[in-house]
């Protein structure tokens, strides 16, 4: 058994007896459900999709929360773009790609009052980058690289390396971590035992374990896709901290309006997710951004999930992933068109 399929049996095991563990008998303590160890009861399967933008829209410039008028205005106004989107394809040179009825989850019209998700700083908006990161962006403009573009966009042909890391399967396109709504798979399941919570994402089907037993992180030389991640529990709130991110991934990646942006890169990003029972169909979250090396300042954004009563599917990243090679072989057409070897 190779070391990936050890690792892959391992996490299966794992989830497997957290989940066995979870669907021993809750109790309630002060509206909060509980596990039958006390702790807060927060698994099930978690649904986190909503059209509210990142960022705050300049429209809604000194407006953190919309009146009951304007949220069913900006309601009725994203569901019909979804709708359009639609209506226009198939066409001429867009044969289109991800029907927004059938395959994403731009049919929910789901919007919250809140104007942003960001909710601090108080403009609702990604703060300013550091003079440092901004020059070492400039560098690789400079160097004909695309250093605030999401490595989901790839940025050349020449091999696999090229492409982004949600098109190679590394990572998921809105899953980060932190998680952020995207056009379809909000979808998390929570599993508990008394020294672990399993969160397992539905895109790009990763599994990050939890420990909540007090140990330290791991070195500062020993990095992870996904960050080393330690549970805590603050009151009703799991607080979960990751550090130690690979530098081959983004401080944070988003995308905003139509474009997907990448900021610096995560070898000093320390991230803080929080995890809230609101109500018995109501999990808050949040998450908090640190690096002082890319960001003037930390920021927050918060949203809430909803339980539903469905599943998380495999998510086959690359079953039938012929876009990136069909990528690659484009890009050999065309080096040998310039090159004179095709007529």
């Amino acid at each position: 058994m190779r070391n990936g399929e050890r690792f892959s049996v391992a996490v299966l095991v794992l989830v497997v007896a957290a989940i066995a563990a979870g669907r021993a008998q809750t109790r309630t303590a002060g509206g909060v459900p509980r596990t039958a160890w006390g702790d807060p009861d927060l698994q099930g399967v978690w649904d986190y999709w909503t059209f509210t933008a990142l960022e705050r829209p300049r429209e809604y410039a000194d407006k953190p929360l919309l009146t009951d008028a304007e949220h069913a205005d900006l309601l009725k106004r994203l569901s019909g773009q979804a709708a359009a989107i639609d209506a226009r394809r198939p066409s001429a040179g867009d044969p289109g790609g991800y029907s927004q009825e059938a395959w994403t989850d731009r049919a929910r019209a789901t919007v919250l009052k809140q104007t942003s998700l960001i909710i601090y700083p108080e403009d609702g908006r990604i703060p300013p980058m550091t003079d440092e990161a901004q020059r070492k962006a400039a560098a690789q403009r400079a160097a004909g690289g695309h250093p605030v573009r999401m490595r989901s966009d790839g940025i050349g042909d020449a091999d696999p390396e090229d492409r982004g890391l949600s098109e190679r399967c590394l990572l998921g396109f809105s899953t980060g971590p932190p998680l952020q709504p995207a056009g379809y798979n909000n979808n998390i399941q929570i599993v508990q035992t008394p020294d672990y919570v399993v969160l397992l994402l539905e895109m790009n089907h990763d599994a990050r374990i939890v420990p909540m037993d007090h140990r330290p992180h791991l070195p500062p030389h020993l990095t992870t896709w996904l960050g080393d991640a330690r549970g805590r529990w603050e009151g009703n709130t799991l607080v979960v901290e990751s550090t130690n991110f690979t530098s081959k991934m983004a401080a944070f990646s988003a995308r905003i309006g139509a474009s997907g942006y990448e900021f610096g890169s995560a070898e000093n990003l320390t991230l803080v997710e929080r995890f809230t029972r609101i109500d018995a169909k109501t999990l808050q979250y949040e998450f908090t951004v640190n690096d002082p090396s890319t960001f003037t300042k930390p920021f927050t954004a918060r949203f809430p999930m909803h339980l539903t009563d469905g599943l998380i599917y495999e998510y086959a990243c690359h079953e039938g992933n012929y876009g990136l090679q069909n990528i690659l072989r484009g890009g050999r057409a065309r080096d040998a068109e310039a090159s004179g070897l095709r007529k």
